[in-house]
């Protein structure tokens, strides 16, 4: 039966990709089932814990998305493994490899962040390149790490419920390594709380220096990534409709994350 599964794997492979994803293995981790569309061609992964909407041109995930819970999240914290590897179910012209990312002075930035990973397995496989993409050292250390990632996880925490979460990168402001993995020009993460039909989306540029600005609305993500993911249509995007400190927002001031939140 394993060499059954091998041989249609390597099938699938070796069709042209398309904008059609599937995701037959792993639908739990989309609300209601269902795959955001977008016409940019890409390539499904399922893994344990997350699954990858993967550019085969841009080598890096077109999105990256998430099932997060208190459950999940409170469980033993997993020791990183920080063994970054090469995807094996990629053809090797589709994938990026180690050289790439060495002495490019960009991080392996992580769609789906090791943080958020519940035991060995998922951990180990969160460090896959096809997980990563090319991130200003002081933003995945900074800002991205402490006020994106560890707010969204505490968010989660906090209420009862799953909480979906998509993380992806858009634009091009060069490239890396001989395989050409492109480096991003901005950075996003949704989170959609259906339990209040609540949305919002930090949306940040890709240096060192980036400032953090208030949470942008689904609406706007999806207008800038022309990713349609399939939300409701009445989901609350607005600041005032998130009950997380409106007046502290701005869209010319940095903004601080969701530490005070208290839902």
């Amino acid at each position: 039966m394993q060499t059954v599964a091998r041989v249609l794997l390597l099938v699938c492979l070796a069709q042209p990709f398309s904008a059609l994803a599937i995701f037959d293995d792993c639908l739990e981790y989309f609300p209601r089932s269902e795959i955001p569309s977008l016409a940019q061609p890409g390539r499904d992964l399922c893994f344990d814990g997350f699954a990858i909407y993967y550019s085969p041109v841009d080598k890096k995930p077109i999105y990256v998305v998430e099932k997060l819970n208190r459950e999940r999240l409170t469980k033993p914290k997993q020791a990183r493994s920080n063994l970054f590897y090469e995807e094996a179910r990629l053809p090797a012209a589709e994938r990026a490899s180690l050289s790439d990312y060495r002495g490019s002075g960009y991080d392996r930035g992580h769609n789906a962040p090791a943080g958020d990973m519940s035991d060995e397995r998922s951990m180990a496989q969160s460090f896959s390149l096809a997980n990563m993409m090319p991130q200003a050292r002081q933003n995945n250390q900074g800002i991205w790490a402490k006020n994106v990632e560890e707010p969204t996880r505490q968010y989660a925490k906090r209420i009862d419920g799953d909480i979906y979460v998509y993380t992806g990168s858009v634009g091009k402001v060069g490239s890396i390594g001989s395989n050409h993995v492109t480096v991003p020009e901005y950075l996003f993460k949704l989170i959609y709380d259906p339990s209040r039909n609540l949305a919002w989306a930090y949306w940040i540029q890709n240096t060192d220096d980036a400032p953090m600005m208030a949470p942008i609305s689904y609406q706007d993500l999806a207008l800038k990534t022309g990713i349609d993911f399939h939300l409701p249509a009445s989901v609350a995007t607005s600041s005032k409709a998130m009950h997380v400190r409106p007046e502290r927002w701005n869209a010319t001031r940095p903004f601080h994350g969701f530490k005070n939140y208290q839902p």
